[in-house]
Order: structure tokens, then sequence, then C-alpha cells
């Protein structure tokens, strides 16, 4: 393996930021400056008064107008791809290509066919590529997940809800940097607020099936509706699990109220119930799962809610020690889309739709 990925010294994974925008601002930058395990070492894009600005508010060690440049230093280990979705892809074929690591944010692709063209590729190096659906890593929900695999027995039900809020940048404002833009940014050719349905269902959607697939189990199938009634969207989404549990998922953006996100979990030798924040305000899901082995509820303290820093540490501790990933796989991430596209046939036919059978894009 060349030395651009070698990271067996005792040294932090040093990552490089692809894009200067709102998630880099918001989330990564800070995050790999947090991070035990890895350091904010070079950020990019070709908008120069953006990422000068980054540069000196976060003083990375490197900055590039050029992708191609940052991905032939040597000292890069990794990437994290903070752009656009149509870009995602591309960025990430191009760092896999240059033997990079990649956390690449969520979600993983909008067309099917390079989600998985990208899967073959990686299969051929050792590296590492994980997708940025940061809820994995909300204590609260990690607390859930434990519970289900080692106490709740056999899983029969499953309901869980997103429900964007209209005033969710009244509350953000207060948690979030002043985001700055630029004429200058590099933007995909089609809009991609163009057609709201179909990206509110991969800006939010995204995180509720990886959400349901985190602990419920991969999804076989499902049937959905929509409707957009006086601005709002909501999707009504029946699940079939591959484990034989019943399924339903609301999406909904957005409501007139608070943010309402959440989980309900019904099992053999317990349940699960979850609410989940906002997560600018990084705080972790209130979680209380009930054992019927002992008649208690158990819930975790949750202190660091953090789940931008806790990606990026564990995505830099599989790479730096061998961890099993603790983030979302590339097979993960291509189910995730699988699950949106089937989602949008669905409700074109109104019928159950397998998800092994969609392809296409979204």
């Amino acid at each position: 393996m060349p030395d651009s990925a070698s990271t067996s010294e005792n040294r932090p994974l040093r990552i490089g930021v692809l894009g200067c925008g709102p998630v880099a601002q918001a989330a990564h930058f800070e995050a790999c400056r947090k991070a035990e395990n890895a350091e904010l070492y070079a950020l990019c894009d070709a908008a120069d008064d953006l990422r000068e600005r980054m540069a000196a508010v976060h003083q990375p060690k490197a900055q590039y107008a050029s992708y191609n440049e940052m991905l032939a230093d040597p000292a890069v280990d990794a990437v994290i791809v903070a752009t656009a979705d149509a870009f995602h892809i591309p960025a990430a074929r191009k760092a896999i290509a240059a033997n990079k690591h990649v956390l690449v944010e969520k979600p993983l692709g909008t067309n099917l066919g390079a989600c998985i063209d990208l899967r073959d590729r990686l299969s051929e190096t050792g590296l590492t590529l994980q997708v940025g659906h940061m809820k994995r890593f909300d204590p609260g929900i990690a607390f859930a997940r434990r519970f289900i695999q080692e106490r709740l027995g056999e899983m029969f039900a499953f309901k869980a809800w997103y429900a964007d809020s209209t005033h969710r940048y009244d509350m953000t404002d207060a948690t979030q940097p002043v985001i700055k833009e630029s004429t200058q940014a590099k933007t995909p050719a089609e809009d991609p607020k163009a057609d709201l349905a179909t990206y509110y269902l991969r800006a939010h959607g995204s995180h509720l099936f990886d959400t349901a697939r985190f602990l419920g189990g991969p999804i076989e199938a499902v049937r959905a509706r929509h409707t957009e009634k006086a601005g709002p969207h909501c999707w009504f989404i029946e699940v079939a699990f591959a484990n034989g549990t019943l399924g339903h998922l609301d999406l909904t953006v957005a409501v007139r109220m608070d943010w309402d996100e959440g989980f309900r979990i019904y099992g053999e030798q317990g349940s699960v119930l979850g609410k989940t924040f906002n997560p600018w305000y990084f705080k972790a899901s209130e979680v209380e799962c009930f054992s019927e082995e002992d008649g208690e509820y158990h819930r975790p303290l949750g202190a660091d809610a953090h789940f931008y820093r806790r990606q990026v540490e564990g995505f830099a501790s599989t790479i730096l020690n061998g961890a099993s990933l603790q983030g979302t796989s590339i097979d993960e991430g291509i189910d995730v889309v699988r699950a949106m596209i089937a989602t949008a046939r669905s409700v074109d036919s109104g019928r159950w739709i397998d998800l092994d059978d969609v392809d296409g894009t979204l």
C-alpha cells in the first residue's frame, strides 16, 4: 500500500475536507479539530474567498483550490466529501483511485448504478469508506441498538418518524456558526431543490431509513403514500423487514411545531422508546428500554453527544487500529439509496416494491 494510505505510525489520522459549504462549516471542520485521533490537515474548495476564510479560522496545515492536488498530497490519509449530493460518487471515486480512505456525506449517491460501481472499485482495495449517517453516533441510538441486540429478543413491530420543523432555523441559529457563502462556489448542473419531494426524500429520508436499518435490520420491501398540501410533504411508508418485523415510517417536511423525531420498537422481551432532537443541538436521544427480564427501564446518560466528532473518531479508529466499522458501510449506504428509490417508485405505482428490484436515479 502506498505511503499516502499507510497509517501504522502512532499519530492522528490526517484528514482533508472537500467542500467548505454549510455542512463542513457547521460540523466537519470542528469535528476534525476536536477528534482525539484525527486532525484537520487540509481543506479544499474551488471558491478562493470561502476557502481562504475557512483556512484562516480553522488553521489546517494545507489548503487547496484543486481536489486533484489535495489527493496528490501524500500526507493526506483520508478525505471527507462534504459537497452537494451530485458530487459524492465522483469525489469518492477519485479518492479511492488516489488510495485515500473516504467519509462521504449522506446520501451515498443519487444513482444506484454509480453507487454499485463505487462498491466494486472499493472492493479491490484495502481502503475504508464510511457513509456519513452521523445519527448512528448518537449515544441514545447506539444504546438502543445494544439493548435490541442483547436483551429485546425477537422484534415484531418497528415505528419511526422524522418530522422537520418550520421553525428549525429559529432554533439552530443559536447553536450553529454563522454560515458563510461564496458566489464562486461550485454547484450542480441541475438545481437539487427544483423537485422538492425528491430533495426532501434524499436529505431527510436518508436519515430515517438508515436509522431504521441500524435498529431494525435490513429492509426487503416498502409500500408508500405521499401527499403535499399547503407546502409540507408527508410520506407514510410501510416496511417489510428481512427478519419479519412489521414496520411503519413517517417522514414529514415540515411540521408547524417543534422538531419531532423518534422511534418505538416492540419485542419478545421488552420495548424501546426513543425521542431524538434536532441534530444541531448535539443532544443525545432520550431513550428508555424496558426489559421484561428484570421489570426495569434502562437508559443511557449520553454525555458526549457531538455526533460528528464521534463519527470522525469511529472512522479514524477503523483505519488506525483496525476496529470494526461503527458507521454506515458502503453496502448499507446502497441499501438506503435502494429504499429511497423504492419509496418513490411505490408512490407512483401504489404497490409494494422490493428493494432488490429497483434501479435508476433518485
